[in-house]
């Protein structure tokens, strides 16, 4: 009677569970202190079976970076409805942003720290990243106005210019904000997106409304009396 045969493991499943841990060992140690001895031992593999499967660390760092930024897009497309309201898209969208950095702190850390801080071609890896959501949430804010103008007749104004700006802000908010959402006790992915839907959509809403903000002119001291 013949031996029980070993059933050998898909490569794709193989592949992941090393990408998982070149994820968190990055995300966790940074891209020059991580090694690939770390990286196999926790995906329970051969050192040599990671660089067959995914060639050299900058090639596994690259993949890593590429995976994580379209599981981050997918996340915030796929949490947002383009049927609801302006006001409910922007709010799903960015829900579900801090929902999955939440969710994926190694993920994130290498995306946003890791990724920028090491040169190319990681950093423009992680910039295509960032301008595909920026042009995003550029179309979410352009369709906010777009209801506006439906809702009250009235052109709210926003050039191109106007819309690129406010993504790009937006966009640099929410990073700047889930770092510190991960890193503060007890701050959920919700209070999180609460905090910048306040910041944000008060300023959208006056922008709608033609209010918007300007600097004083200084006095002239020479001309007070």
């Amino acid at each position: 009677m013949g031996g029980t045969k070993v059933k050998r493991m898909p490569r794709e499943v193989r592949e992941r569970q090393m990408m998982d841990a070149a994820v968190r060992t990055f995300g966790q140690r940074g891209y020059q202190a991580a090694s690939m001895d770390e990286i196999a031992e926790l995906a329970g593999v051969s050192k040599p079976l990671v660089y067959l499967y995914l060639n050299s660390k900058e090639e596994l760092f690259t993949a890593c970076i590429r995976r994580e930024a379209q599981a981050l897009i997918a996340a915030v497309v796929g949490g947002v409805d383009r049927r609801q309201t302006a006001e409910q898209q922007l709010w799903a969208g960015l829900l579900a942003f801090f929902t999955h950095t939440a969710e994926h702190p190694d993920g994130w850390a290498v995306l946003s720290r890791q990724a920028r801080t090491h040169g190319e071609p990681f950093a423009g890896e992680a910039g295509r990243m960032r301008d595909e959501i920026v042009a995003y949430v550029g179309t979410l804010i352009g369709a906010a106005a777009e209801e506006t103008h439906r809702e009250t007749n009235r052109d709210p104004e926003l050039a191109e210019r106007d819309v690129a700006g406010l993504a790009q802000a937006l966009v640099g908010a929410a990073e700047s904000l889930a770092g510190w959402a991960n890193e503060t006790p007890g701050m959920t992915a919700w209070e999180a997106a609460a905090t910048l839907m306040n910041f944000s959509w008060a300023g959208l809403g006056n922008l709608m409304k033609h209010e918007r903000w300007s600097p004083r002119e200084p006095r002239d001291s020479r001309t007070s009396a």
